[in-house]
């Protein structure tokens, strides 16, 4: 009697779950559209165009989920959140997916309740200063007052190297990257530090950015990515393989130009799956077969995204670095599709 008991308690959690685990795709489809977090406003990542659409490195990810789960790309409603906001917007079902310059730390996926779904960016906190001020070296900053963003894991880590160091300094607290800008040109506040990429974002935006240097040190490991609400697994498996999708992509020279042919079917069974010639993958998650083609047609692989928002030939002038492939010394690596 107690086993049959105890089997039913089981039964009754499992189809609790899972009845759980489908709410938020059921919500996505219900609606018609993503809800996606997004920060304010940083060049490159994600920011409104002159024509008000959101365009950037993040808001391709937005993008590519979208296309996966309603066929659209266009889809998404961008919700700009700052680094205090985000949580909570996330955390209320405000959105469904928060995909903002956001470092996978121990207490954000345990304490705060997040699953993170991959890294998109491998990154480091950095430091800015007007190159004339002559600093070569973060060391040099004692006494230096700092503009830092709240919320963000870049106070603590400002912190732990001064005090390492053996240096001060004052914080000048600010909410968002717009308010920072005026605040450091100003010269209200000496240094910059946040992720070295929004250093470079925030730079290229500037009138005159060859006027400001980005210090050699790196003080911290960043690894950013996009996340969702814990006990969502469905909705989590999703929006993982998505951005796997799009990683995988670049590894197997699917492109934006090639993607119809390729997806007339091709002699790697690996390429097949993802774009849902071979196999059924789509039925696992959920969605169609063609999940994956429409991810990846949606903004192109993840190299060509990297090139197209945040690259070398744009503005913001990133290297690829760590975001290269596995196979270029970079730390890029999807999973297997099978």
């Amino acid at each position: 009697m107690k086993k049959s008991v105890f089997l039913g308690a089981l039964t009754v959690a499992g189809l609790t779950a899972g009845a759980a685990a489908a709410a938020t795709l059921d919500d996505v489809k219900a609606r018609g559209k993503l809800n996606c977090g997004v920060t304010t406003g940083l060049v490159g990542f994600a920011a409104p165009d002159a024509n008000g659409e959101w365009q950037g490195f993040d808001v391709a990810v937005c993008r590519a989920v979208a296309a996966a789960v309603l066929g659209d790309p266009a889809a998404v409603e961008f919700v700009p959140t700052t680094g205090k906001t985000r949580f909570t917007a996330l955390a209320s079902g405000e959105i469904d997916l928060l995909a903002r310059n956001t470092t996978w730390t121990f207490s954000r996926d345990t304490d705060l309740k997040f699953d993170f779904i991959g890294v998109n960016y491998y990154d480091g906190q950095g430091f800015m200063v007007p190159k004339s001020l002559g600093v070569t070296s973060a060391k040099e900053l004692d006494g230096a007052t700092v503009c830092i963003q709240t919320g963000t894991t870049t106070e603590l880590n400002l912190a732990d190297f001064f005090r390492i160091n053996n240096i001060s300094y004052e914080p000048v607290p600010i909410e968002t990257n717009a308010e920072a800008q005026p605040l450091y040109l100003e010269g209200a506040c000496d240094v910059y530090t946040t992720d070295a990429s929004g250093l470079a974002a925030t730079r290229a935006a500037f009138e005159n950015p060859g006027d400001h240097v980005i210090l050699p040190e790196i003080i911290s490991k960043e690894p950013l990515g996009p996340l969702v609400r814990h006990g969502d697994n469905d909705w989590g498996d999703i929006t993982m393989w998505v951005l796997n999708a799009l990683i995988a992509a670049e590894e197997y020279g699917i492109t934006s130009a090639n993607i119809e042919e390729m997806s007339a079917g091709t002699n790697n069974p690996e390429i097949n799956r993802i774009l849902g010639t071979e196999g059924e993958l789509g039925a696992m998650i959920g969605l169609d077969n063609a999940w994956g083609k429409r991810a990846i047609a949606a903004g192109g692989n993840y190299g060509e995204i990297f090139a197209k928002n945040i690259g070398e030939e744009t503005p913001v002038g990133l290297a690829r670095g760590l975001n290269a492939q596995w196979k270029d010394g970079g730390l890029l690596y999807a999973p297997p599709f099978r």
